[in-house]
């Protein structure tokens, strides 16, 4: 099953359209199947007293709040308009995530039939009652949360309506160090909760993903940027376009790689069975009459004839015929 790349844009458009329009033309180079932004009114999101995370105090001015930060990374109705059709004409699937219960009534206003929950949602009842709501497929973060957590919030989705959720193991830390990935707790998710799995990334660079994809992920999530060295809380910890290419080709290589699941010999090595294996053959000249015993059997390649599978069942009979050294056996 083709794995759902989505390139989250977020808030790496600095709060300009025309940035933002760059990242959805470098989602389409990259050949994603989705490109997601982030709606939300600074305002309804945080207090004027909420701090800023250590890695956007890191990359951010250090004077400002969390909401005068948020306020200049909002986008406002009509360029979620202009940047829907400007994904429309490209042929990306356009995706935001809403942060407050208005983004949620305006994203469903504009159409959109996937919602995105962040991780930091994930408790928040009113927000999960109306999305669920909404009836719409989900995809739910699970950053920060316990697995009871998870199973909270999956349970006020469908008790509200919402039957497809996909659960995405995240973990929220900018960038994320590796020995905090966890990536079998998607595998857990999966099993606990029979729930559909992906898996949303922050660590630096793009082997985590690709692993998430081998371990059955059905959708992954990668943040991405024009320059990690823009001024913005996320671009230091997202990938620049080479970057976000380079990870999709290898997705859909582990995709190709992870085949049927049957074991079988492929097409493109039946060619080698005769010539990598062995066939019974005479150790040594035989004479017509003779018993096939040990010492003047043995096996070597090509396997073009009997098998040494039947090795026991050649042993104690007679030799029907001459057979020179190397000769292939026939009983």
């Amino acid at each position: 099953m083709k794995t759902f790349i989505i390139a989250e844009a977020g808030v790496n458009h600095n709060g300009n359209i025309e940035i933002a329009k760059k990242l959805i033309d470098v989602a389409v180079e990259s050949k994603v199947d989705a490109v997601k932004f982030q709606t939300f009114k600074a305002e309804k999101l945080v207090s004027k007293m909420a701090q800023k995370a250590e890695y956007q105090k890191s990359n951010t001015d250090v004077g400002e709040t969390q909401l005068e930060m948020l306020k200049k990374l909002e986008l406002d109705v009509d360029s979620h308009i202009e940047l829907m059709d400007y994904c429309r004409n490209k042929k990306i699937k356009f995706l935001s995530t809403p942060f407050d219960l208005d983004s949620i009534e305006i994203l469903n206003g504009l159409g959109m039939d996937i919602f995105k929950i962040p991780s930091g949602e994930i408790t928040n009842y009113p927000y999960l009652k109306k999305i669920g709501s909404l009836r719409k497929k989900v995809i739910l973060s699970t950053g920060m949360s316990f697995e009871s957590e998870i199973e909270d919030a999956i349970n006020v989705l469908r008790k509200n309506g919402t039957i497809d959720i996909t659960v995405l193991h995240c973990n929220t830390e900018y960038p994320t160090p590796i020995d905090n990935v966890n990536l079998k707790a998607m595998k857990t998710i999966e099993k606990n909760l029979n729930v559909k799995v992906g898996y949303s990334d922050h660590t630096l660079g793009i082997e985590i993903p690709i692993a998430a994809v081998a371990m059955g992920a059905t959708v992954i999530e990668k943040h991405f940027t024009l320059d990690k060295n823009m001024e913005g809380p996320d671009h230091r910890a997202s990938l620049e376009p080479d970057e976000l290419k380079e990870m999709v080709k290898c997705i859909r290589n582990i995709e190709c790689a992870l085949g049927s699941g049957i074991k079988e010999p492929s097409e493109s090595e039946k060619k080698n069975i005769n010539i990598a294996r062995k066939s019974i053959v005479a150790k040594k000249a035989i004479k017509e009459g003779a018993i096939f015993t040990e010492d003047n059997l043995t096996c070597k390649r090509p396997g073009s004839g009997m098998s040494p599978m039947m090795w026991e069942d050649v042993l104690g009979k007679i030799a029907t015929q001459d057979f020179k050294e190397d000769e292939m056996i026939k009983i």
